[in-house]
């Protein structure tokens, strides 16, 4: 399998293992040569959580990330049962090295006080951030990594250091090409230099989780 450059999508790409699939821990199906994340929603924690089959998922080997999970004060489920729930995913992440992929909607406070408590030594990444440069600052300070997509604000997208940089497609229907163009632009960077840049990043985060893609 390759290095992914697309950190998070919900489509399967059109060349096996260019990107990590989203996929519900329940509905958990690989396809060779694929990678993949898996987690519960924060949309959908509010319903019936199996840890045991939480945990054989992430520990497949073609699983490279835990998640989408997180924190949304627009989701129907209270906040200290999402909060729960992805305490449970961060013990994983913790237990396996695997980095969490995490959705956070108006929920930084919650977030930051659980990676200052919890003090994780695999990567927390806030996927698809569309955030302020003040509110990527506070995430940054904290340790945390970013990754962005089509919809992105310039100034946090440059201030993000290229060691904490990721870029994904998600449910966009703008490729992951056009995506890694367009930040490219914004950081003055050539398209072919950022691919380099995020590929040792994702090569760091597979190191970490004992994972090598084979070529």
């Amino acid at each position: 399998m390759n290095i992914p450059s697309d950190i998070h999508t919900h489509l399967l790409p059109s060349v096996p293992g260019q990107a990590v699939v989203n996929s519900p821990s329940l509905r958990f199906h690989p396809q060779p040569g694929q990678w993949y994340s898996v987690g519960v929603h924060p949309w959908e924690s509010g319903s019936a959580v199996c840890a045991e089959e939480l945990e054989q998922a992430v520990r497949h080997p073609q699983v490279l990330a835990i998640g989408e999970t997180g924190a949304d004060k627009l989701a129907g489920v209270s906040m200290d049962r999402q909060l729960e729930v992805f305490r449970l995913h961060a013990r994983l992440g913790m237990a396996t090295g695997k980095p969490l992929l995490i959705h956070a909607v108006k929920a930084a406070a919650g977030l930051l006080e659980l990676k200052k408590t919890m003090r994780p030594h695999n990567t927390w990444i806030i996927h698809g951030f569309r955030g302020k440069a003040q509110l990527a600052e506070m995430y940054l300070a904290h340790g945390f990594c970013l990754s962005f997509g089509e919809r992105f604000q310039p100034e946090a997208l440059r201030l993000t250091p290229s060691d904490r940089l990721f870029l994904e497609t998600d449910e966009s229907v703008v490729s992951i090409d056009r995506i890694y163009a367009m930040a490219a632009a914004v950081r003055q960077t050539s398209a072919d230099s950022l691919k380099h840049t995020v590929a040792c990043n994702v090569g760091r985060l597979m190191s970490e989780a004992g994972l090598y893609p084979s070529f």
